[in-house]
């Protein structure tokens, strides 16, 4: 084989790879959950999950001050859906909604279990410092109280690409690696 032959065979060849890596790069991912400020179009946080994975918005209750787990999951389009409530002494606001989970006893905590609720995006105006709102996400604590107290965030979730997963591995500052991290 002559040397334009062999040059052009590893130009097809890198071609034809190049394709077939964009194509990949292309297909479903997982979801990631989006927190927005209410006044901006960039999310402050991105946290890439896969579908039916959990996060934590954890915070303490403003009127009673005890603590309050709410355990969401997102499904493959992006739906964000409450799972799981727990809490130490029934609150305002707090208790069971007719026809949604079940009530049980999770050593000192009352929880509503078997939710799976829709919620979809949500606006959250994140509490005080002593209020702590914090989204906990595979080991990780985001206390959104620290950086944003008395302001909206949108959490949303949306469905990503591979080469979005990827890039938010390397990306500083959105995905998990908050520099306010608690």
């Amino acid at each position: 084989m002559t040397r334009p032959k062999i040059a052009a065979a590893v130009c097809l060849f890198g071609l034809v790879l190049i394709l077939i890596a964009g194509a990949l790069m292309m297909i479903p991912a997982g979801v990631a959950l989006h927190v927005t400020p209410a006044d901006a179009d960039t999310p402050i946080l991105v946290l890439p999950l896969a579908p039916g994975e959990r996060f934590c918005l954890h915070y303490y209750h403003s009127v009673e001050n005890t603590p309050i787990w709410e355990d969401h999951s997102m499904d493959r389009s992006g739906t964000i859906f409450i799972e799981e409530e727990r809490y130490e002494k029934f609150g305002a606001g707090m208790g069971k909604m007719p026809g949604i989970g079940q009530m049980v006893q999770k050593g000192k905590y009352e929880a509503i279990v078997d939710m799976h609720y829709p919620v979809n995006t949500f606006v959250l105006r994140v509490g005080s410092p002593k209020v702590a709102h914090t989204l906990i996400w595979r080991g990780q604590q985001f206390n959104l109280s620290n950086q944003f107290a008395h302001q909206r965030v949108w959490l949303s979730g949306r469905p990503v690409k591979l080469y979005q997963a990827v890039s938010y591995l390397f990306s500083s500052g959105r995905a998990g690696s908050w520099p306010e991290s608690t």
